[in-house]
């Protein structure tokens, strides 16, 4: 699906998925299903859609509803929450990093070109590190 919002397009086919959730109702009427991605740029946003007695519903005329579908734009700490809630734990830290036990660390999020990211991962890697305890070991 795509879908410009407030200028900007969104795109479930060139996004990365993060990760999904469905309510598990194979009922027709009232399924719904959720999926996170987040764009080159590190914006997140949510693909979601159900039946008609789904809160993606779509009024079909007459007082009737129809199965839909929706896009909807994320911040940070708003996909943080909603993967919190709804995605397992590995797959919630392969999209925020690993959590600490300890809460005196603070996470950020930052964009860089690709190639630096990938060059920061490989140097990560060689040194036997995660990724953010390389990166605070060269400031």
């Amino acid at each position: 699906m795509k879908k410009i919002i407030n200028g900007k397009l969104y795109n479930t086919d060139t996004a990365r998925k993060v990760g999904g959730w469905d309510n598990n109702i194979t009922d027709n009427l009232y399924w719904t299903s959720e999926t996170l991605y987040r764009k080159q740029r590190g914006e997140f946003f949510l693909h979601g859609e159900g039946g008609p007695g789904s809160k993606y519903a779509e009024p079909s005329g007459q007082g009737n509803w129809s199965s839909g579908e929706k896009i909807i734009p994320l911040s940070y700490d708003a996909a943080q929450a909603w993967a919190e809630e709804h995605l397992d734990t590995g797959t919630y830290q392969a999209a925020f990093g690993p959590v600490e036990e300890d809460d005196s660390t603070v996470r950020i999020l930052i964009s860089m070109p690709a190639s630096v990211a990938e060059r920061v991962k490989r140097e990560a890697a060689q040194a036997g590190m995660a990724t953010s305890a390389y990166i605070v070991s060269k400031l």
